[in-house]
């Protein structure tokens, strides 16, 4: 049923929307409102007399400040015209508030140990024990899995095969699939980041893989697989899995630094990094140094992209942006499963993650009930180890700006009595680990 939301709550709703897009007119911003509150009833009209009243209709507006006294947490937005019952029917999607943003309930009884669903990775950035399995020939470069030695099956990347490509190319393209179709699904990603279509790629890749930075080998997947997709003859590939990218939790990397290291004992963030990575970046996707390189992309990218995607892609900002967005939306071995993507946090999770197809699928997982689940309850995973103690769960949440976690758990055990030095060490063991697993630079 349709509400027409209180005043003071739609002008919230309608602030939060603003200060997050500053550069969206008052069109896009009641479509944007809409699509979050599904359940509002509210006219453009309104949407704009409210905007007028807070002097937010000029063209250019930089936006409000953020005063960092104030917590700021990551952002998401509802995919419109999402279909969860591709994945599974007992799921649903839920849009709570401006500060949970959205999630995952369950749309009837489950009983411990069902399975509630499987998904295959949109884009994946492997562990990168697996990534150089990858490379030296011998996992799948497309699901991961491991080949199997000497199978009729195992394909190798297309460019080998073709000659002329080859002959223009001192890269040889060591990767290979374990079958036809992972060979021909991968043609999402995998040529701009071959070193043999795209030998531009080489540098970002390897600065990936030395500094062993899963969140820039995600925005790398990401980027190559939206450049792909705008190559289509229509732009309904594109615009679908743009809507994906741009719905998914979000939190600068300024701004985690800013709002989540902001107390005394935490130095800068490494910004040089930032930027080389940046660099790099740009040279794979967008400025080749060579010419040989700039044909080779040329040949792959013939179509412009949109200019608001180019934006928010390709701005250094917009790059940093890309990095919060992956450090918070990948799975814990790398994968960015659509569905996935929209569970909440919860220090005693009533869902399970898996990768049980090791054999044929190994970046497919497969998510299990921990309990018996009720109609209507929000499904949830656990962010961090639940292993850990209060102190460290809630240090490595607030790291990342989902500010200090009121799940009844920590609740429950929040005046326990818990000695100093241990928790301490534990925080710091497991923030470093978080850290050095890929999920920034800092």
């Amino acid at each position: 049923m349709q509400i027409s939301p209180p005043e003071d709550e739609l002008r919230r709703a309608i602030l939060d929307l603003k200060s997050q897009h500053p550069a969206l007119g008052i069109s896009k911003v009641h479509a944007y409102l809409l699509a979050m509150y599904p359940q509002w009833t509210v006219s453009e009209k309104r949407t704009r007399k409210i905007l007028q009243s807070e002097g937010l209709t000029g063209s250019g507006s930089s936006g409000p400040s953020y005063d960092t006294s104030i917590a700021l947490y990551p952002t998401s937005r509802v995919i419109p015209h999402l279909d969860t019952r591709r994945w599974s029917p007992r799921v649903a999607v839920r849009y709570f508030d401006n500060k949970k943003g959205k999630g995952l309930i369950a749309t009837e009884d489950i009983a411990q140990g069902e399975t509630m669903w499987r998904e295959d990775p949109f884009i994946i950035a492997p562990e990168w024990e697996i990534y150089d399995l990858q490379t030296s020939s011998v996992a799948c470069a497309f699901c991961t899995t491991p080949l199997i030695p000497d199978s009729p099956l195992v394909l190798s990347c297309p460019s080998t095969s073709t000659s002329s490509m080859a002959s223009s190319s001192t890269h040889r393209c060591n990767v290979r699939f374990c079958n036809r179709l992972c060979q021909s699904r991968s043609a999402k990603t995998h040529p701009l980041l071959c070193p043999t279509q795209n030998p531009a790629s080489i540098p970002l890749l390897k600065f990936a893989s030395e500094a062993r930075w899963m969140a820039l080998h995600a925005v790398t997947q990401m980027t190559s697989r939206i450049l792909l997709a705008n190559q289509q003859q229509n732009d309904f590939g594109v615009d679908a899995e743009w809507l994906f990218i741009k719905a998914l939790a979000e939190m600068g990397m300024e701004e985690r630094y800013k709002y989540s290291f902001k107390s005394p004992g935490h130095g800068e963030p490494d910004r040089e990094i930032w930027k080389r990575a940046y660099e790099l970046y740009l040279q794979a996707f967008k400025e080749p140094k060579t010419p040989l390189e700039q044909k080779k992309l040329g040949r792959l990218l013939k179509k412009h992209l949109r200019s608001d995607i180019e934006q928010d892609l390709f701005t250094y900002n917009g790059f940093l942006r890309s990095l919060g967005k992956m450090n918070l939306n990948l799975e814990a071995h790398g994968g960015l499963y659509t569905l996935h993507s929209h569970l909440n946090h919860h220090c005693e999770p009533n869902l399970s993650v898996r990768h049980l197809d090791q054999r044929n699928a190994l970046a497919r997982i497969t998510v299990l009930a921990k309990r018996d689940i009720r109609m209507g309850e929000e499904l949830f995973v656990s962010y961090v180890d639940p292993s850990m103690s209060l102190r460290a769960r809630r240090a490595g949440l607030e790291a990342w700006g989902f500010g200090e976690c009121r799940c009844s758990r920590c609740v429950g055990v929040e005046g326990a009595a818990t000695a100093g030095g241990e928790v301490k060490d534990d925080m710091m063991e497991s923030l470093e680990r978080e850290l050095k697993a890929g999920l920034g630079v800092m």
